[in-house]
């Protein structure tokens, strides 16, 4: 059965060391790393990490923002990171990503209560930032 809904595939971040932005993603967030080795033998541009079955994030090193030419005027744009991306964890995976990220020391902010998302009303949430800069909110619902 095919399934035509559309979905998220991926997210690319700019990120100053691929290899650095993987560990922090695969400890912090416990996603694992796509392509590191093909990376790091320069057989690819970048690595990867997955959020889930469907969904990755691209960690595209910096120094390529400006061959960023696949529309006219997108090398002006390239490198700004986005706003932020919100993760919506089950609740047990919510406060264990909480814990993980205090235990490395990555400041969080405080709790945010009952702001609207994609499911409705997510019942808590907070921030935190990659350590090149790129904003997430983590959130559960009821």
């Amino acid at each position: 059965m095919t399934d035509n809904t559309a979905r998220l595939d991926h997210v690319v971040l700019w990120v100053r060391d691929p290899l650095a932005a993987v560990g922090f993603y695969e400890k912090a967030l416990e996603m694992d790393p796509l392509r590191v080795t093909e990376f790091t033998a320069g057989t690819v541009p970048f690595p990867s990490v997955r959020l889930n079955e469907e969904t990755i994030f691209d960690l595209m090193p910096l120094a390529m923002a400006s061959r960023m030419t696949m529309l006219p005027h997108s090398a002006a744009g390239a490198g700004h990171p986005v706003n932020h991306v919100c993760l919506s964890l089950p609740e047990d995976g919510f406060e264990a990503l909480r814990d993980r990220l205090e235990a490395q020391g990555v400041p969080v902010s405080e709790y945010s209560y009952d702001s609207y998302g994609a499911r409705g009303m997510a019942r808590r949430s907070f921030y935190f930032t990659d350590p090149d800069g790129n904003i997430f909110e983590a959130r559960h619902y009821a």
